[in-house]
């Protein structure tokens, strides 16, 4: 039987490791046409090879406009069309507000916000003139709740990004309806996210983590049902409720902290 994905061409940026690497391997052995997105020309060619026989690598700098367009341009050289465009391109932090720089911000923004930004807007007039496509941007559960201060930044970026991807929902339902935005929110998940972090001190326990597989799924599943808002921790959309329905968001916050005690 053929797969619902077959043939589906999409982008995924951030596809040299973690949930990138393992969304293109699940894309890849359910018939699509992934094609890869990283800086890491020697990593991407280990995925691509556990990504089915018709994924493309595009070695990028997706914090580049330029970049991010050269990628669009050589995956509709090769497939002639693109059907979705995933986000998946981040970077954390592990420095609180009181000690932030103006480069620790500025970095932050250029990773986690201006690179969704270039290829929402790199993608779009193909999806435009196509009168339809999927927009998904991997966001996380830190740009929703603000419970792991050492993120400071990092949460700060995320949340600028639901904003953004918000924004360009309410746009286009007006101009292009057919054109789909969707975020993905992740919590821990078992990459190397926590050491690749700037300033990070070393490796960091992944209590309860999430799989890159299980994360990577849920974006298949999103890409072929797609919706909104997506959170891939049951609980997680609660947790959220919970904190913005709060009469006080100090008292709701000082569950998190008086839980980072406890830990």
């Amino acid at each position: 039987m053929m797969s619902a994905m077959q043939d589906r061409v999409v982008v995924v940026t951030g596809a040299s490791a973690g949930i990138g690497a393992a969304l293109a391997e699940v894309l890849g052995q359910q018939g699509a046409r992934p094609v890869l997105v990283a800086r890491r020309a020697d990593a991407l060619v280990h995925v691509a090879a556990r990504s089915g026989p018709h994924a493309l690598t595009v070695v990028a700098d997706v914090t580049q406009r330029h970049e991010v367009e050269h990628v669009r341009d050589a995956a509709l050289a090769r497939y002639g069309h693109i059907d979705a465009w995933v986000n998946n391109v981040g970077r954390g932090i592990d420095k609180p507000v009181s000690e932030l720089t103006d480069d620790d911000l500025d970095d932050m923004m250029r990773v986690n916000v201006k690179s969704a930004l270039y290829g929402a807007q790199a993608i779009l007039p193909h999806f435009r003139a196509r009168g339809r496509g999927h927009i998904v941007t991997v966001s996380s559960m830190l740009g929703r709740v603000p419970f792991a201060p050492i993120r400071s930044a990092y949460s700060a970026a995320k949340h600028a990004l639901n904003a953004l991807m918000a924004n360009l929902r309410m746009e286009l339902a007006v101009s292009d309806p057919g054109i789909i935005v969707s975020c993905v929110h992740p919590g821990i998940v078992d990459t190397a996210f926590a050491s690749n972090s700037l300033h990070a001190t070393g490796a960091m326990d992944l209590p309860d983590a999430q799989s890159a597989q299980q994360v990577a799924e849920i974006i298949r599943d999103t890409l072929l049902q797609p919706r909104a808002d997506v959170y891939t921790r049951p609980g997680a959309q609660k947790m959220v409720v919970a904190y913005f329905s709060a009469p006080d968001m100090a008292v709701a916050e000082r569950v998190f902290v008086n839980a980072r005690r406890r830990g």
